[in-house]
C-alpha cells in the first residue's frame, strides 16, 4: 500500500515573503541563520496562523443546510461538490486543497522555529521558551485540524489502522520530499505530546495583541477540545477549568449587549469578532467568502439554513428552554429571517464579510472574514460535555443553563414595542430527561420530519437511549449546535457522534419534500477526500476517486484561480 504524501510547493512563511514558489525547485532555505533573536522568533511564529478557513466546507457538509432546489441559481460547481459530499476538484479560496496546503505551510514554519530554538542559545531564555511553546501548540493544532477533516474520527476500535495524515516534525528540506501517512491513533498521540510539552511554555507576556496568538486561555481551550475528541473527559475537564477560571460567566459573549446595539449587520459582526472581548480567545483572519455565504446575501443561497431547519432542529426548535418558558424564550440578539426570490436564510449575525481592494478603480480584490477559533462559550459547553461523560449530570446541566441564560431569556414586547425580559427559570436534570423522552427522534416519522433530537452513535458507550446520560448529552449537543451555527463546527459533531444526516430538498413554500441522499453512520464520505494533487503525487485516497469510478485514469493538476 502506497502511504506516501508529497507536500508540494510549500515553504515557511518567511521564505515565501522573499521569493516565489519556483525558487524552491531544488531545496528549501534554512531559516535558522535568520532566526537569531528572540524577537525574530516571535515575529516568525506569527506567520504560522491560518489565512484560510475550513468553515465554509464544513458548514456546507453538515446538516445545518438544506437544498432550495435546482431553480435557485445561486451556487457553483465547488459548492455543489461540497454539499453533496463529492470529491472536490474545483478551485476556490475555501477549498480543501487550499486548507491542506495552508496547514502544512504553517506546520513547516513551526518546525523551522523549533529547529532554530533547539540549535541556538538565546539571551532571553524565557522569551525563546514562549516562542517554542507557541510553535508546539500551533503544530498540534494544524495537525489536529487536518486529521479531523481528512480522516475518520478518532476511536479506540479502529484508529490504530485508520489512515490519518502525515505528522511532520522536521522542516521540509526538499520540495518533493515524501512522508508516510500516520494512522489516526499515531496522529492523536503526537498531538497530545506537543500539547503537553507546549502548553506549560505558553506566556501571554510577549504579545502585543494576545487574541491573535495561542495565549494561555486559548491553548487550554484547544486542549479541552482535543481531549474530548481523544475520549479523555477527565483531562478535558481539567483544561476547560483552566481556560474558564473561577468566574466562567465573565468568559461568555455578552449577547444581551449585542441585542441592545443598533441592529446593523456589519456593526454586530464587528462586535462579534471584537478582540477585546473575554469570550474571543483567539481570532483568525482568512481569505474566504464565508461571510457572504452565511450573511444576508444571495451568494450560495441554494444551500442554506432556512426557516424549516431553524424552527424544527436548531435555534427555534423545541428545546428544554423553550418548554420551560412556555415558548416565550427570546434570543437577545435574535436570529434574522430573510425571504425573497431565491433567498431563504435564518441566520445569526456573526462572521463578517470584508473586502480587500487590490484595485479600487476596477473594483477587484479579495473576500475576507474573521472568526474566533476558540471562545469561552464553546469552552463552557466542552466542560458540560466532560461533566456529562463523567456522570456529573447536575454540573453538566448547570453549565448548559449558564449558556442558555447568557444567550436569551423569556420575554415579550410591552405596549411601546420594547422587549421586556424575565429571569430564566432553572432547568433541572429531570427536566432535561423528561423533555427528550417526550419527543421523537429526528426523521423517525418520515425522511423529512425534524426534531431537536437525533440518534447518537459514537464508538464509545453512552448508555441506552433515553437514559440520563444520553438525554444530558442531547442537551449539550443541541446547545453547541446553536453556538457553532454558521462556523463549520457542527461537521465535527456529526463525525464524532455518528449522527446520520440527509440531503433534503425544500420546495417554494419552504417545506422539505424529499431526500436525495443520506450520510450514514459509518459512511466513508465522513472523511473528506484528500486533495487530488496529493493523490496524483502518490498518496492513497480515502476511498476510490469518483473520476476513477467513472473510468478516468488521469488526473489533471488543479489550477488556482
Amino acid at each position: 500500500m502506497n502511504k506516501h504524501i508529497t507536500i508540494g510547493c510549500i515553504a515557511g512563511a518567511l521564505a515565501l515573503a522573499f521569493t516565489s514558489c519556483n525558487d524552491f525547485l531544488d531545496t528549501m532555505p534554512d531559516n535558522r541563520s535568520f532566526l537569531d533573536t528572540e524577537d525574530k522568533l516571535l515575529t516568525f511564529i506569527g506567520s504560522a496562523y491560518p489565512e484560510c478557513t475550513n468553515g465554509l466546507v464544513c458548514e456546507m457538509s453538515s446538516d445545518n443546510v438544506d437544498d432550495f432546489g435546482q431553480n435557485n441559481p445561486n451556487t457553483d460547481r465547488f459548492i455543489n461538490q461540497v454539499f453533496h459530499w463529492h470529491d472536490i476538484t474545483e478551485s476556490d479560496n475555501d477549498d480543501t486543497e487550499m486548507y491542506w496546503n495552508e496547514c502544512y505551510s504553517n506546520i513547516n514554519t513551526c518546525n523551522e522555529l523549533l529547529n532554530a530554538v533547539d540549535t541556538r542559545v538565546f539571551e532571553d531564555e524565557q522569551k525563546a521558551r514562549a516562542a517554542r511553546g507557541e510553535a508546539l501548540i500551533l503544530r498540534a493544532y494544524n495537525h489536529f485540524m487536518l486529521v479531523n477533516m481528512f480522516a475518520k474520527h478518532y476511536n479506540q476500535q479502529t484508529s490504530t489502522t485508520d489512515p490519518g495524515v502525515a505528522y511532520i516534525t522536521v522542516p521540509f528540506m526538499e520540495v518533493d520530499e515524501k512522508y508516510e501517512r500516520n494512522t489516526v491513533a499515531e496522529c492523536y498521540a503526537m498531538i497530545e505530546k506537543d500539547i503537553l510539552e507546549g502548553l506549560p511554555l505558553i506566556s501571554d507576556a510577549y504579545y502585543k495583541v494576545p487574541k491573535y496568538h495561542f495565549n494561555k486561555r486559548a491553548a487550554n481551550a484547544f486542549a479541552a477540545r482535543f481531549f474530548l475528541y481523544y475520549e479523555k473527559p477527565e483531562l478535558a475537564l481539567q483544561y476547560a477549568n483552566a481556560c474558564l477560571g473561577s468566574a466562567p460567566e465573565t468568559m461568555l459573549r455578552n449577547w444581551r449587549a449585542m441585542g441592545e446595539m443598533v441592529q446593523d449587520y456589519q456593526a454586530i459582526c464587528n462586535e462579534y469578532i471584537n478582540a477585546s472581548l473575554n469570550c474571543n480567545l483567539i481570532l483568525y483572519t482568512s481569505y474566504s467568502s464565508i461571510g457572504l455565504a452565511f450573511g444576508p446575501y444571495t451568494v450560495y443561497s441554494r444551500y442554506a439554513h432556512g426557516n424549516s431547519l431553524n424552527t424544527t432542529e436548531t435555534a427555534e426548535g423545541y428545546h428544554p428552554w423553550f418548554r420551560k418558558t412556555n415558548n416565550q424564550f427570546r434570543y437577545f440578539s435574535d436570529i434574522k429571517n430573510y425571504s425573497a426570490t431565491n433567498l431563504e436564510k435564518s441566520i445569526f449575525w456573526k462572521l463578517p464579510y470584508l473586502f480587500e481592494y487590490t484595485d479600487p478603480i476596477a473594483g477587484i480584490g479579495y473576500y475576507h472574514s474573521v472568526h474566533p477559533a476558540f471562545t469561552g462559550d464553546e469552552a463552557l459547553l466542552d466542560r458540560a460535555e466532560a461533566y456529562a461523560l463523567l456522570g456529573q449530570y447536575e454540573n453538566a446541566v448547570a453549565d448548559v443553563n449558564m449558556w442558555v441564560a447568557n444567550i436569551g431569556a423569556p420575554g415579550s414586547e410591552n405596549a411601546s414595542g420594547q422587549m421586556v425580559y424575565r429571569t430564566m427559570p432553572t432547568i433541572t436534570v429531570d427536566d432535561v430527561v423528561n423533555h427528550y423522552n417526550n419527543i421523537a427522534y429526528c426523521y423517525e416519522r418520515s425522511d423529512t420530519s425534524s426534531t431537536t433530537k437525533k440518534h447518537l452513535n459514537p464508538k464509545f458507550d453512552i448508555g441506552a437511549e433515553g437514559d440520563t446520560k444520553e438525554c444530558v448529552l442531547q442537551y449539550v449537543i443541541n446547545a453547541r449546535r446553536i453556538e457553532q451555527l454558521q462556523t463549520g463546527g457542527r461537521w465535527f459533531e456529526i463525525k464524532r457522534w455518528g449522527i446520520r444526516i440527509p440531503r433534503r430538498v425544500i420546495n417554494a413554500a419552504g417545506v422539505p419534500v424529499r431526500v436525495t441522499d443520506w450520510l450514514e453512520v459509518d459512511d466513508e464520505r465522513r472523511a473528506l477526500q484528500i486533495p487530488i494533487k496529493s493523490i496524483a503525487a502518490g498518496m492513497e485516497p480515502n476511498r476510490l476517486l469518483e473520476s476513477d469510478a467513472a473510468g478516468a485514469t488521469q488526473y489533471e493538476p488543479i489550477k488556482r484561480k
